[in-house]
């Protein structure tokens, strides 16, 4: 059996649902700041989740509209991948070589123009690189990394898979 592409539109939302409130769990009720690295991976999962959930809504029916939708969440999850990709090497710097800590995100968003927020954040900062959260040894950034893999290889599958044709139109086409 196939999967479906609203049931392969709604796991990919689901997971991102999952993923942020994870995110959020580990925020508030574990008390982990997140880095402005980590904002940032985290705008590529709600992309994901939103383009996923528009998906599922409206179940485009020609392969053009569910390329589009594939195409759009697998630039956003992408995104995050990246950004959780920058992490991990942040964290595995050697420390004379980890960034200075600067100033928070919410300054830079205060107090710099959207042009260098992206390209502060990006560059990385010491409180970057440093590990507050593991789990078998791994950071929380080798974790995201791992589940953004994941879900950009479903959303390129997702993309790049055969979608069958209406039995009707199998018909025509046969004749």
């Amino acid at each position: 059996m196939r999967a479906g592409y609203r049931f392969v539109s709604g796991v990919l939302f689901l997971a991102s649902v999952v993923g942020m409130a994870f995110a959020l769990y580990l925020e508030h009720v574990q008390g982990l700041e997140p880095c402005p690295l980590c904002v940032f991976q985290r705008i590529g999962v709600i992309g994901l989740g939103l383009i996923s959930l528009i998906a599922l809504l409206h179940n485009p029916k020609s392969n053009a509209g569910k390329r589009i939708y594939a195409f759009l969440g697998s630039l956003s999850i992408l995104w995050s991948a990246g950004v959780a990709a920058r992490h991990v090497w942040l964290q595995h710097l050697p420390p004379d070589k980890v960034p200075s800590c600067g100033p928070g995100l919410d300054y830079w968003v205060e107090t710099l123009p959207l042009k260098s927020v992206f390209e502060q954040v990006l560059t990385g900062s010491g409180e970057c690189a440093k590990i507050d959260w593991t789990l078998f040894g791994q950071s929380l950034p080798v974790w995201s990394l791992l589940f953004f893999s994941v879900l950009l290889l479903i959303s390129l599958w997702q993309l790049f898979r055969q979608y069958q044709t209406a039995p009707v139109k199998r018909l025509i086409d046969k004749y």
